[in-house]
């Protein structure tokens, strides 16, 4: 048997499959014919071994509760010892429907009501929403572009802030969305010895992990003793795969104190097995999908090239900041001088895109907006044309 779905040049109309990011336009207050690179999925078919594997499930007919062998762990340690360097052991695995869902258990399981969560802005926002949802209050270690076109964490903010708002629980993005930074040793070591010795736990995000296009991802908790038992690190398939609409992903929690503090909180909100469709892909994404991953990793990167050059030739107006990982693109407006109303109507109503404007991510994100490039060139390429005439109509 050999991977089918290698051709990402390939375009696979997602229209009337309930697909949120083209079949909820005017649903969200959104023209209807805008294109789409907001979500964060791939316009991509996943591998086909795991297509075979879900097809095979299917054919068996009863979906009744399941669990997983030790193959899925077995595969997962693989995975995560070949492509990280990571070892990890079967005691620290709790299953969940998502990272999000995990942050929020996090948030449960170790504040209080009233409690501040730190983050770190421009940021994912659903860190912010799981914070206030849950009645805790949001605070930023806000980060800072530099001259050198990347973001940078400001360290006597980070632990002044963690001491003056008695902080016990730290959101990290690594890679970073929507920044795409893939932090430094030197940082992550920093960070990891100001939670350390302030008590903080740390809830690392690393679904971007298998997107690195420079540096090198270092898992959090990897990295040494202090930061294993500390850490709640979240990791899926979901991203790397394309496979989000299958809800799972895989915690690791070293600790059994904090394991155990997670477990409860998931108990008590009522979850228990997972869908038997994700436990199933997952175990064979990570089995098989190796030839599919490298083909699109090598075709996302190709694609973040071809937008450096279409930006500093075509589009100057647009800062694009370096993805050091992600398939997400953060593009810089700011140059522009428009307000934030100005720059939305320029790309709904005269580009007729639909981005992800930087102002979900925070304040600190007014004047950038976010594109995925996870999605077949000729798209792309349509995009930024759409793009480049509005900007030079204005």
């Amino acid at each position: 048997m050999a991977e089918k779905n290698l051709d990402f040049d390939a375009v696979i109309d997602r229209r009337n499959t309930n697909c949120l990011k083209y079949d909820f336009a005017e649903k969200r207050g959104m023209p209807g014919d805008l294109l789409p690179l907001w979500v964060a999925d791939m316009d991509f078919p996943t591998s086909s071994y795991i297509q075979e594997a879900l097809t095979k499930q299917t054919e068996h007919g009863i979906f009744g509760y399941s669990e997983v062998q030790e193959e899925y762990f077995d595969v997962l340690r693989g995975w995560m010892k070949r492509h990280h360097d990571w070892e990890v052991s079967p005691r620290w695995l709790v299953k969940t429907p998502g990272v999000v869902y995990a942050l929020a258990m996090a948030v449960k399981s170790f504040t209080n009501e009233g409690d501040s969560v730190l983050i770190q802005l421009p940021v994912y926002y659903p860190f912010r929403e799981v914070i206030e949802d849950n009645g805790r209050k949001v605070v930023s270690n806000t980060l800072t572009l530099g001259g050198d076109g990347k973001y940078h964490m400001d360290f006597a903010d980070f632990e002044n802030k963690i001491v003056s708002e008695n902080i016990k629980l730290f959101f990290l993005c690594n890679p970073h969305n929507p920044v795409g930074r893939v932090w430094t040793e030197e940082t992550l070591l920093t960070i990891g010895e100001i939670c350390h010795r302030n008590h903080v736990i740390v809830v690392s995000d690393e679904i971007h992990a298998d997107f690195v296009f420079q540096g090198k991802h270092h898992v959090f908790a990897g990295m040494n003793k202090k930061h294993e038992e500390i850490t709640i690190t979240c990791t899926a398939p979901s991203k790397t795969f394309n496979i989000a609409g299958l809800q799972i992903s895989n915690i690791f929690i070293a600790d059994p104190e904090l394991r155990r503090a997670f477990r409860r909180q998931m108990d008590a909100s009522g979850y228990s097995q997972l869908n038997v469709m994700g436990l199933v892909a997952c175990q064979a994404a990570y089995r098989d999908g190796e030839e599919w991953y490298q083909a699109m990793l090598s075709y996302v990167r190709s694609n973040i090239e071809y937008c450096r050059t279409f930006f500093a030739e075509r589009i100057p107006e647009v800062t694009m900041l370096e993805p050091e990982g992600t398939y997400l693109v953060w593009l810089d407006f700011r140059g522009m001088k428009l307000s934030d109303a100005e720059l939305e109507h320029l790309i709904v109503r005269e580009a007729k895109l639909w981005l992800d404007s930087g102002r979900i991510f925070g304040d600190s994100g007014r004047g950038f907006q976010r594109i995925n490039v996870a999605c077949p060139r000729s798209v792309l390429e349509e995009a930024l044309q759409r793009l480049e005439k509005a900007v030079h109509g204005r």
